[in-house]
């Protein structure tokens, strides 16, 4: 009964979850949207000024030549016919060069426009770059700098990005609600960074992707009612702490290997020399888990004794499991995903009570 109770209990912590992130996706789809064409937006207003400025330079040129005539005019240098046939002409000639200026900008403006849509593949970026590793025989093992000139592949299935993700953490417990957690919903936390690969399984679609790689976790339990860990033989519980505790936090540190197959649509962009898929400005979603290790505990008390502040740091001896694996998923548009994860694998191992972390949080993953 207590195993039904708590696949209950996930799935219903799943189901909120899930809720939330649909509604919240919306507002993080439009925010992304307006940030990613915010460049653009920027590169036209300064051609519009530009041409306002064009005008104005091409008029007090233009002041300048009839006040210059003038003054001829006025040493007898030339007669009044010939003033007024040499202003005529300074004002067809600036009002030729603005005309001829302003088509120049408006150009710009066109190609602007019109290859808004129109990105780079997501691996061809030639500004600055962070490289690590060999690519396509290049014996660089790690480049910081410009980016390289070379030509580009003419089909790239495999691409990798940076992966960061941040948000909240708790624990699913045997028979117990998560409003009922015996650790803080705002202090506990979890922290992912690492590298992933991303490829395209099928010859001629982007639908499908294969996202791989290896991920630290930290996963941080605020632990409440000033109790702390303890281990009683085999088995690790809470007991409360002799004195008042200012505060009581418990941290696993892991090295996994996440696995996710990611769906959604992507723009295929074709060039003479190569082509691209890009998944930029999509809405994705994947679907996959994670399997790995625990490196090490820790856990972190702060109190007052006798008169002084005291930090202890408690490391390992928590009977940890040490093979740790779950579920996970997120829903993504661009770079910025809501993303949740679930250990399967307990905290704890060989406990007569059950502990699992669950958290949910933001992730971007910087391709």
């Amino acid at each position: 009964m207590p195993g039904k109770a708590k696949k209950r209990t996930v799935m219903q912590t799943i189901t909120k979850i899930m809720t939330i992130l649909v509604l919240t996706i919306g507002l993080g789809s439009s925010y992304a949207q307006d940030s990613t064409s915010a460049a653009q937006s920027f590169k036209i207003q300064v051609l519009e000024k530009q041409k306002e400025q064009i005008k104005a330079e091409e008029r007090d040129q233009l002041k300048f030549a009839v006040e210059a005539i003038n003054k001829r005019l006025e040493n007898g240098e030339i007669s009044a016919e010939e003033a007024e046939r040499l202003k005529n002409l300074a004002a067809e000639k600036h009002a030729a060069n603005i005309e001829n200026r302003i088509a120049i900008v408006d150009n710009k403006i066109a190609l602007l426009k019109r290859n808004a849509e129109e990105e780079v593949g997501e691996d061809d970026y030639d500004g600055f770059t962070i490289r690590i590793g060999k690519d396509d025989g290049d014996d660089k093992y790690i480049h910081i700098g410009p980016g390289d000139n070379k030509p580009r592949r003419y089909d790239r299935r495999t691409t990798s990005d940076l992966v960061f993700a941040i948000g909240f953490n708790n624990a699913l417990i045997d028979g117990q609600d998560l409003d009922d957690s015996p650790y803080k919903l705002a202090g506990s936390g979890f922290v992912e960074l690492g590298w992933a690969w991303k490829t395209r399984l099928l010859e001629n679609s982007n639908a499908i992707r294969l996202k791989y790689g290896f991920s630290l976790m930290w996963n941080k339990l605020d632990i409440k009612d000033n109790q702390y860990f303890v281990r009683d033989g085999d088995n690790v519980i809470l007991e409360e702490f002799p004195i008042d505790l200012k505060k009581a936090k418990f941290r696993t540190t892991n090295l996994v290997f996440p696995v996710h197959f990611e769906f959604g649509p992507s723009r295929k962009i074709e060039r003479d020399t190569y082509y691209r898929y890009s998944t930029r400005d999509q809405f994705k979603i994947g679907l996959g888990g994670y399997a790995g290790f625990n490196l090490g505990t820790l856990q972190k008390l702060k109190y007052r004794s006798e008169g002084r502040n005291v930090k202890d740091k408690i490391k390992g001896g928590y009977n940890t499991t040490e093979f740790v694996y779950g579920l996970s998923g997120y829903i993504a548009f661009d770079d910025i995903a809501l993303y949740v994860k679930y250990d399967l694998s307990p905290i704890f191992k060989n406990q007569d009570i059950e502990q699992n972390n669950i958290s949910v949080g933001l992730r971007f993953d910087v391709d």
